[in-house]
């Protein structure tokens, strides 16, 4: 397997990428009155990450990246799950990830942009946990990710008509499974996390409970499938 694939992700520019330890964040914010998880929902580029690390620390939560943990639970990163996969099989990876990740209480994750597309992921997003929808246009959405080279759907001749194409196939379904839509631009990160815990506390919604973590979705289950069906002797070729 490729070394440089468990690399870490560089950070695109961008006004949303700022630490959140070094972010002036609301100090009326605090934990809510429920353990109920939240979950982000967006486009690549939304802001997801970095605004679910900055709601996590005022809410004194958890805050868990969907793609990463996929990454952490593979053993090797997205891009090289894609190439020996394809994007189906990266999709079912995801699956089992968001089925695990979902029923942890007192969370916020960030979901990956194309986490919504899969039916069984919006019925988990949507029952299990408070869901917000980061919502940016073409133009912001482009700014912020068109330097970065670890999102194997942009690279395409022309990423800016493919971003346009995913917002319009994919916003019904963001905004099919969202509790909360906000819309982030340009405004300060602060500024957005203030909203969206205000916000919060306003949401009356019955999660529901019953699921469980299942053992093939574990970490230890998923990176010893992964290894063992893509060895250097049997890895896939790229179609």
């Amino acid at each position: 397997m490729n070394k440089e694939a468990l690399a870490s992700e560089p950070t695109p520019p961008s006004d949303l990428n700022a630490s959140a330890d070094a972010m002036e964040l609301p100090q009326s914010a605090g934990p809510l009155t429920h353990d109920s998880p939240i979950f982000l929902v967006g486009m690549m580029g939304a802001g997801k990450t970095t605004i679910g690390r900055a709601l996590a620390r005022v809410l004194h939560r958890e805050f868990i990246d969907l793609d990463h943990e996929l990454e952490s639970r593979c053993g090797v990163r997205i891009p090289v799950i894609f190439e020996i996969e394809g994007e189906q099989g990266f999709r079912k990876r995801e699956c089992q990830v968001l089925d695990d990740c979902t029923v942890q209480p007192n969370l916020v994750m960030a979901t990956g942009g194309g986490a919504v597309l899969a039916e069984e992921n919006r019925q988990a997003l949507k029952s299990r946990g408070i869901v917000i929808y980061l919502r940016a246009t073409v133009e912001e959405l482009y700014r912020r990710t068109n330097r970065d080279r670890n999102r194997p759907l942009l690279a395409t001749p022309d990423p800016k008509a493919t971003l346009k194409s995913l917002l319009e196939m994919r916003e019904p379904l963001y905004e099919a499974v969202a509790d909360v839509v906000v819309d982030t631009g340009t405004i300060p990160v602060s500024a957005l996390v203030a909203n969206i815990v205000e916000q919060l506390r306003g949401v009356d919604k019955v999660i529901d409970r019953s699921a469980q973590s299942r053992p093939g979705n574990s970490s230890a289950s998923m990176r010893a499938d992964f290894a063992a069906s893509h060895t250097e002797e049997n890895k896939p070729c790229t179609p």
